[in-house]
């Protein structure tokens, strides 16, 4: 006995409304047809299956946008000695599929919904449509081609791999026709993609201390931002007894894997940047597009990898950027294990957001204003017995402090005649006294 399911659909005898059947099949996951058995299972068979054959493969031939001919299967079955028309349907892999006389609208595009086959609302459409785009971008030929590869030819010579039209074509920089691909616009000097970072004051958005911007190849682009991080990652120190422990803000490779996640797995047919939001609790690195589809939280926390760009990511993988697909989120929480502070990540349709904590952040209740300065002092002091002189940098890295609240700390324990001050300008140094 045949019932109708998410994935089967029963039909007495062939319409042209079998259309709508196999454009709701391809749109989904797919499913099987049955010609000549009806709503209740019951096998009734077909007077004429070889015409009927011949008739539904016209059908779909002619009257489906765009070709569905390699994803449908179509033959005849001799069932309970009765011939039924047999239509199995794979998913497609460039939706939307739709009616050739109705086109890309409701009454054209179909989809499955339980073992029902229904309109797709204008919101569905645009969704498919999307998400076709963004699975195609690196494949698709690039509206620039007069690219250059500077930057990213003395990466691959750095590594001892050839950066020619053959390895080009390979790599899918370069496609049959020798046109140059998204992928080659990407890696090349004229890339439009950028990446935007915002550090401010304080742990909200109301005061910018800095801004920047990098623009050229992804590469370029990476190993800038990495460098302009590594100049804001202070390193804290504490003293214990006379040992200075040394901790960065920010895990370095945490840093890292998450700017190059965010490069290999953003869509790139948004037209907007990447961003970091730096911020003195966190940083926040957003990458457009969100997750691919299917792929949950979970999954990526699982170790699970998909992304929407294998070819870049293979590129990335052999330029060894990235040690092993399906790694990165756990060696990101790794480098976070001895400390109380974890990553925290959130995917929303159109984005995926990893959020550092920084290590070193304590904010300083007004009650305990006191007890901090008596630390300070403390610490000083113990420097001093130990190596006699301190320099305002060195106090400053130490401390976790700015340059003008180590200016003022220091002033005022010079006043208090804690410390006595010797020297000028860079030459200035701190004694015990």
């Amino acid at each position: 006995m045949y019932k109708e399911t998410e994935f089967l659909e029963l039909k007495q005898e062939l319409t042209k409304d079998i259309k709508k059947e196999v454009v709701a099949f391809a749109n989904s996951n797919g499913g099987i047809i049955y010609v000549g058995i009806d709503d209740d299972g019951k096998v009734i068979g077909l007077k004429n299956s070889k015409k009927d054959l011949e008739a539904v493969s016209g059908m779909i031939r002619e009257g489906i946008k765009s070709d569905l001919i390699l994803n449908t299967i179509i033959s005849i079955e001799n069932i309970d000695e009765k011939d039924v028309l047999v239509i199995k349907v794979m998913e497609g892999s460039n939706k939307p599929y739709y009616l050739a006389d109705k086109g890309l609208k409701p009454s054209g595009v179909y989809i499955r919904h339980g073992n029902n086959s229904v309109p797709a609302t204008d919101e569905i459409i645009k969704k498919l449509l999307k998400e076709e785009q963004s699975n195609k971008f690196e494949k698709l030929v690039s509206v620039n081609q007069e690219l250059t590869f500077n930057y990213v030819s003395k990466i691959f010579a750095s590594k001892n791999i050839e950066f020619d039209e053959t390895k080009m074509k390979t790599l899918k920089i370069i496609n049959s026709n020798s046109s140059y691909t998204n992928l080659g616009l990407l890696l090349s000097d004229q890339c439009t993609h950028s990446f935007k970072c915002a550090i401010y004051n304080g742990n909200s958005k109301t005061e910018f201390r800095d801004r920047r911007e990098f623009n050229g190849s992804i590469f370029k682009q990476l190993d800038e931002i990495l460098n302009f991080i590594d100049l804001i990652n202070k390193t804290a120190g504490v003293i214990v007894g006379y040992r200075r422990t040394d901790t960065k803000d920010y895990p370095e490779y945490a840093i890292r894997e998450s700017i190059v996640n965010a490069i290999i797995h953003r869509d790139y047919n948004f037209i907007g940047s990447n961003l970091i939001h730096v911020f003195d609790e966190r940083i926040e690195i957003l990458s457009t597009g969100g997750l691919v589809k299917g792929i949950t939280l979970q999954d990526i926390l699982n170790g699970i990898s998909e992304t929407r760009n294998p070819n870049l990511a293979y590129i990335f993988y052999r330029l060894e950027f990235v040690e092993s697909f399906g790694t990165g989120i756990g060696k990101i929480n790794e480098s976070y294990d001895e400390h109380s502070k974890k990553p925290v990540y959130k995917n929303t349709e159109n984005t995926f957001t990893v959020t550092l904590p920084n290590i070193n952040y304590a904010p300083i209740p007004n009650q305990a204003i006191v007890d901090d300065i008596i630390s300070k002092e403390q610490q000083l002091i113990e420097y001093l017995t130990r190596y006699n002189s301190i320099t305002r940098e060195t106090f400053e890295k130490m401390m976790n402090l700015s340059k003008a609240q180590s200016n003022r700390i220091l002033s005022n324990y010079v006043k208090q005649g804690l410390i006595k001050k010797q020297g000028t300008g860079k030459n200035t140094i701190y004694l015990k006294k």
